[in-house]
């Protein structure tokens, strides 16, 4: 008598669904938009690059007031020229940690001999906004505040808008860290003051990965001149160079800026933001209650709990070995992430990317037969 199995996991091209929170499952038609060639000063790539650094501002409510200032590289590339952009060597930053991309903003400051104070909360507590207020309050000299948006390393979402008034209330300007939360969460530049916003091709827009990139209110950038520490990663002269020929100073990644403008095209055709942070909303959801309905303990309460990646306690089951947890999943079409918290022993599932309702349930399904297999039980003792 054959078993009845969950489906596996396939994406649009055969390949295994990525639950991570980028680089994501991505759409054929994002891949399919790669297979030609393009030459970096040409008329045609030159209009796909113009109409892609347009439509950015736009999902942030910032047509008119910020630009899009593309940065070759990961998203920390991003985040690494918004700091050194931003922060004259005479600056302060007021940072917000609870997680490894904060810690991650730190180094960068440290190693660019920017001055620098923290906040730091454990990774699955938000800030604490009456402390930071009187941080702001006690000490003069800083000049900017830094947030994460939402810190994958707990999933956690991250209170900025509060985060945002304060620094305005204070007379601080205010940097954020959306690179996991840029189009699945709202974001308004023209409601809350924020002098710049990092983000990546291959998060919540569906793109492949090679470009960061930052929006920055216009008014604010043009104060930056010579502020950056590093030629390459000087968001005023790269800047100033798409103003005066439209164009990158150095080589960019071509075939990777074309498929993100075919992504945007999706993006905008699921509704926008909204649409897409929909999808995402539905897709956690489901993953959130069918993993805490087979035992699973989330690491985080529902209210602090962004729509992107979930954390769980790992099981105390001696037999719940995580690498065969793991193995099991990737050979059914399933690729999920480790833990990276400090304050506990955990993994991470994300349900982001060219993933929807079917998928998420198929993959619980798939959750429960690979337990079965490996004779797990007492999920609810999870630590």
């Amino acid at each position: 008598m054959s078993v009845h199995r969950a489906p596996q996991g396939l994406s649009e091209t055969g390949d295994p669904l990525l639950l991570t929170p980028g680089p994501l499952t991505t759409s054929k038609a994002v891949k399919e938009s790669m297979v030609h060639d393009w030459g970096s000063r040409d008329a045609a790539f030159i209009g796909i690059n113009k109409a892609v650094l347009e439509r950015l501002p736009e999902i942030a409510n910032g047509k008119g007031t910020h630009v899009t200032v593309p940065m070759q590289g990961s998203g920390t590339f991003a985040v690494e020229a918004m700091l050194t952009t931003f922060v004259p060597p005479v600056g302060k930053v007021l940072l917000l940690m609870n997680g490894a991309y904060g810690q991650r903003a730190k180094k960068i400051l440290e190693i660019a001999r920017r001055d620098v104070v923290v906040h730091e909360t454990p990774e699955d507590t938000r800030p604490d906004l009456g402390k930071v207020e009187a941080m702001l309050k006690t000490d003069a000299a800083i000049t900017h505040v830094f947030a994460v948006h939402c810190e994958t390393t707990s999933g956690i979402l991250n209170p900025i808008v509060e985060i945002a008034k304060l620094a305005e209330k204070h007379g601080k300007r205010f940097l954020l860290d959306s690179m996991s939360a840029f189009g699945a969460l709202p974001i308004d530049v023209q409601a809350m003051t924020v002098d710049a916003v990092a983000a990546s091709s291959n998060k919540c827009i569906e793109g492949v990965p090679g470009l960061g990139f930052v929006i920055a209110r216009e008014a604010a950038l043009k104060e930056t001149k010579g502020n950056a520490t590093t030629l390459v990663l000087d968001l005023h002269d790269q800047w100033q160079n798409f103003v005066k020929t439209g164009q990158y100073r150095f080589t960019p990644p071509i075939h990777v800026i074309v498929s993100f403008h075919q992504a945007l095209e999706e993006f905008l055709a699921e509704g926008g933001q909204p649409g897409r942070g929909r999808r995402y909303v539905e897709n956690g959801r489901l993953l959130a209650e069918g993993m805490q309905a087979l035992g699973f303990k989330p690491l985080l309460p529902a209210a602090q709990q962004a729509p992107i990646i979930y954390t769980f306690h790992m099981p105390k089951d001696p037999k719940f070995v995580f690498q065969t947890f793991y193995d099991s999943l990737k050979a059914r079409g399933y690729v999920i992430y480790p833990g990276k918290l400090t304050v506990a022993d955990s993994f991470r599932i994300g349900c982001i990317g060219r993933i929807n309702a079917a998928h998420m349930r198929a993959f619980l399904g798939n959750v429960t037969e690979v337990l079965a297999e490996m004779g797990v039980t007492n999920l609810r003792a999870a630590a």
